[in-house]
């Protein structure tokens, strides 16, 4: 994570706590000519959208208070989604057996993207499952995993 991101998650997981949510994912990114500061939350029932707007109520003035972020950016607090997707080692932990869709940077077999359930995790290399057969991939070769509904 950047310094930005990394700040403002540790300014926002308390928050989202309260609120009765688990932080996902913190996200600083520009698009379209401006930059966005996004907050991925979770909760075990689905995530509302009166969850976000209590989370973006919660921590708005403490972003306005800690003012981590030097220029001006859009604001928002979404869930994490269905088909999320996972980055730390917890995430893989926690969706071990799901059903995945792993990106590659390059081809592999002629394929740059494959489906299957997730079997290990090991410091950033990956293995899913696909039809009975395992098929591993390193951790520079995988440019995302995410959940994906079958």
């Amino acid at each position: 994570m950047s310094k930005i991101t990394d700040r403002v998650w540790t300014l926002a997981e308390p928050v989202v706590k309260e609120q009765g949510c688990e932080l996902w994912d913190v996200e600083y990114v520009k698009e379209a000519g401006g930059w966005y500061l996004r907050l991925y939350i979770d909760k075990a029932e689905g995530v509302s959208i009166n969850d976000c707007e209590a989370v973006s109520r919660a921590f708005d003035p403490i972003l306005d208070d800690e003012d981590p972020i030097p220029t001006s950016y859009v604001f928002e607090v979404s869930s994490a989604g269905a088909e999320r997707q996972l980055k730390r080692p917890q995430d893989f932990e926690k969706f071990m057996g799901s059903f995945v869709e792993v990106k590659l940077y390059k081809p592999v077999d002629g394929n740059k993207v494959y489906t299957g359930n997730l079997s290990a995790y090991n410091d950033g290399d990956v293995e899913i499952e696909i039809a009975g057969n395992v098929k591993s991939f390193e951790k520079v070769a995988v440019a995302s995993v995410r959940l994906r509904i079958r």
